[in-house]
């Protein structure tokens, strides 16, 4: 291909000589010897289609192998063609007779013709330069004819041009070549530098499948020496799997045996001792007579990235603290647990589990103790469920246990109860024992259809049912809760516009000096009157405003009220209101205090706060901090409802209140004999005294109670001995009225709640038999009906029915009535009726 580049000069060279040719022969001589120049004029067109294939090679851009095979075998036999038409115009010059004037022209035009298609191959450049310079030569010193020298000197100047133009030619070439060995060593010192890098590596094969190349940085990853590797087949290299995961494999190997470019295959490396994984590519290579001579492609290691999906996965399907499955990997497993792979509804169960005094713990041991005791929770969850269903953690303290294919409750419970005990035993955590407990929701599908949110609601009730009992045990989900579900939605919904609506009012009951019995102030308590249901209890709606946050506007609106009452009232009175722990966590109480009791034109210290010891159950920083802040505002500090929770004495020395209150738990029955709530009263009035604090006993009833307070050195009592909560108008009544003295007014002693019957009785007195009615009833006597001046003493015997006497004795009479005192107490359940019995303890559980 090179001289069929430079052939143009050979076809210049060729022209001239045929015109120097027919001119010396002139017009005759050269039709009459078509002999000499008929095989020259034929072999023009061989040296124009070899110039124009020359200067087509010039032109950039690659050529196949193919189009690169067909135009060399074309040049060769086109050379080979014009060199054996002008040998035969050569033969013809020879036979003209010797000493013609035109030999010597002929003789040198096509020697030179030749020599300059000869001289297109570089080793016979000094042939031609020779015969050039010396026919040049001779016609210049008169040795050879005049047409030889101009013939010489022609093809001299042919010589050189076609030299400049191939040293041109191999200039550009060399400088391609370099270009080329550069570009070359370039790739490979990048190849090299990615193979080292570990970001990938190469590999070739022969056509038989062995390896010939690979790089060593997959030898050092195989653990093999890679003179080990070279020769052996591809295929032993790659870990061969069985199942549905082999696909990979499979293409792999049908693209090797057919031949065909295969891209991005992921298969695993046939290494041992470790789990390592490749993404394949190749392609088949061939010889330039398109020959198969093997495969040649790159890998990249997936193992990290593969890694690092498995990690992914993990993170989005289990919990990270505990291992447990998460919300979304258990929700996933609860929707199969419902409904198997044909889509058909099965029974299953979930156990919505509750820790128990799990933020105390986070608050005051901290949070690593607070995750460390998660760990040991979730691993006693899972050893306790076993193999029965699956354990998940929800978030913070709530996990979820799903049991497929089990609806039976006594199975259930026993889960339950289990769980429940194992939670109850100590967590021993950085050399100390923690405390906790655990309440637990279940909620059954027996295989109806039921979808997994309606699932998880009905566990969510039950829960919620397990915590309003106390704690530490289980409920199982029932139609009742939902009800009760949808009436705490309607009381919060109405709650929200109850503010408003001016629904909310305060009532005050009387604060009593014991010693003078001057009404010192009053305690506010909230009263909600529904547009439409009428009164609503505090024990219903005060939960829910805590749990909503509702307690915050709430909260505010009852202080900015009792400190316009106190406005009313003048400055000789304190009013006392509660602060739940969601007001006491908010950082505008004390703003909010300020505010009030500056608008209302009042002291602060006739502003009471009265605050639960189960905020200070939480040691931590901001509670201290914010009770500082209280203080500073110049309001009063009592601890209300004292002892009936975890009482932290200390705290008594950290936030020194104003005031004490005894709780009613204490209050109610002290008076009995044979109670220890005297020896407790006693207890907390002395550590009270001794810290210079007030005491409020709440909840006094009876005057015996009254008197066992005074005599205990209690400074002041609240409870209906002295008066009900009571609105605006009936305080300024009752201050008018009593001077702002109180009078005592209330039962002498305590008496059980008693149950409003009327029934009809048999009562049976001194060999006679009387009917009568029963009035009212409890456990340890009746009022009587229809019997006439009976004397204190008398014993009677009441006739409920044949099979159920009791003996009893008149304790007073007035006109037709008589109290009666059991000799014994009675189930009231044997004679009033289940219905009646259990409505009567209700009244004894509200009372107490």
């Amino acid at each position: 291909m090179q001289v069929a580049q430079l052939w143009h000069y050979v076809l210049i060279g060729r022209v001239l000589a045929f015109a120097a040719f027919a001119f010396l022969l002139g017009v005759e001589g050269f039709f009459n010897q078509p002999a000499q120049w008929l095989p020259m004029a034929v072999g023009l067109p061989c040296d124009l289609v070899l110039t124009v294939i020359g200067q087509a090679m010039r032109r950039p851009g690659p050529l196949s192998q193919r189009r690169l095979r067909v135009l060399t075998s074309l040049c060769m036999a086109l050379i080979a063609v014009g060199s054996l038409l002008n040998a035969a115009s050569m033969f013809a010059v020879i036979a003209v007779h010797d000493g013609a004037s035109h030999f010597d022209a002929f003789t040198a035009i096509l020697v030179g013709s030749l020599l300059v298609a000869a001289s297109a191959v570089s080793i016979v450049r000094p042939v031609f330069f020779t015969f050039a310079g010396a026919t040049a030569l001779g016609g210049a010193i008169g040795i050879a004819s005049w047409s030889f020298a101009i013939a010489g000197l022609v093809f001299l100047g042919l010589l050189i041009v076609m030299m400049r133009e191939d040293v041109r030619h191999q200039r550009r070439a060399n400088r391609i070549a370099r270009l080329t060995m550069s570009d070359q060593q370039r790739a490979l010192n990048l190849m090299r530098d990615f193979e080292r890098a570990g970001r990938g590596w190469f590999w070739e094969t022969d056509r038989h499948g062995r390896i010939v190349y690979i790089s060593p940085t997959v030898a050092a990853r195989l653990k093999r020496p890679l003179s080990d590797l070279l020769g052996q087949p591809f295929a032993e290299i790659i870990r061969k799997r069985m199942g549905q995961d082999d696909s990979e494999e499979r293409t792999l190997g049908f693209s090797l045996s057919s031949r065909t470019p295969f891209k991005e295959l992921t298969v695993q490396a046939a290494v041992s001792g470790e789990e390592r994984w490749w993404s394949l590519s190749g392609q088949p290579i061939s010889n330039r007579l398109g020959n198969f001579q093997g495969f040649r492609g790159s890998g990249i290691d997936l193992t990290d990235k593969r890694r690092s999906e498995r990690e992914i996965n993990q993170l989005a399907r289990y919990d990270t603290l505990t291992g447990l499955a998460n919300r979304r990997h258990i929700t996933d497993l609860l929707e199969r647990a419902l409904n198997n792979h044909g889509g058909q509804s099965q029974p299953c169960a979930l156990l919505l589990m509750d820790l128990d005094r799990f933020k105390a713990v986070n608050d005051t041991l901290g949070h690593p103790v607070g995750d460390q005791l998660l760990q040991q929770v979730a691993g006693r969850l899972t050893q306790i469920v076993g193999d029965k269903g699956q354990v998940g953690r929800l978030g913070g303290d709530e996990f979820q246990i799903v049991v497929p294919q089990t609806s039976q409750p006594e199975k259930l419970a026993g889960i339950a109860n289990a769980i429940i005990l194992s939670m109850a035993k100590p967590f021993s955590i950085e050399g100390q024992l923690v405390r906790i407990g655990s309440s637990i929701g279940i909620a059954v599908s027996d295989g109806e259809g039921m979808r997994a949110a309606t699932l998880v609601r009905n566990a969510d009730l039950a829960l919620y049912a397990a915590k309003d009992s106390g704690r530490g045990v289980y409920r199982f989900y029932a139609d009742a809760m939902q009800d009760q579900a949808s009436e705490r939605k309607a009381i919060e919904d109405a709650l929200r516009e109850a503010l408003a609506r001016d629904e909310l009012k305060l009532l005050y009951q009387p604060i009593v000096d014991v010693g003078s019995e001057r009404i010192t102030g009053f305690e506010a308590l909230i009263r909600w009157h529904h547009a439409t249901e009428g009164l609503v209890s505090p024990s219903k709606f005060i939960p829910i405003a805590e749990e909503t946050n509702l307690i915050v506007p709430i909260g505010e609106w009852i202080i900015r009220t009792a400190c316009a009452t106190i406005a009313q009232l003048g400055p000789g009175y304190r009013i006392a209101v509660n602060v739940s722990p969601r007001q006491f966590a908010n950082e505008r109480l004390p703003a909010t205090i300020v505010s009030a009791v500056s608008a209302a034109g009042i002291r602060p210290d006739q502003l009471e706060l009265e605050i639960t010891e189960g905020v200070f159950l939480d040691e931590s920083p901001e509670n201290l901090a914010m009770f500082q802040r209280l203080k500073r505002t110049g309001v009063r500090l009592a601890l209300d409802d004292f002892g009936t929770g975890y009482s932290a004495l200390g705290y008594l020395k950290k936030a020194p209140f104003d005031r004490i209150k005894i709780d009613q738990g204490f209050v109610l029955g002290a008076a009995d004999p044979t109670s220890m709530n005297a020896a407790i009263i006693s207890s907390i009035v002395s550590l009270a005294g001794a810290l210079k604090m007030e005491t409020t006993a709440e909840g006094v009833e009876t005057h015996d109670d009254l008197a066992l307070i005074r005599n205990l050195g209690c400074s002041h009592v609240q409870g209906y001995i002295y008066g009900k909560p009571m609105d605006m108008a009936e305080v300024l009544a009752l201050l008018r009225d009593g001077g702002g003295r109180a009078e005592p007014c209330g039962y002498k002693t305590t008496r059980e709640p008693r149950f409003s019957t009327f029934r009809t009785i048999q009562v049976a007195s001194g060999g006679h038999q009387y009917e009568a009615i029963v009035r009212n009833m409890s456990s340890g006597g009746a009022l009587v009906e229809g019997l006439w001046n009976v004397p204190k003493g008398t014993p009677l015997v009441l006739e409920f029915a044949p099979e159920h006497l009791l003996d009893a004795e008149a304790r007073w009479s007035t006109g037709n009535r008589v109290g009666v005192k059991f000799a014994a107490s009675v189930d009231l359940g044997l004679f009033i009726g289940q219905t009646a019995a259990v409505a009567a303890r209700r009244q004894v559980h509200r009372a107490a």
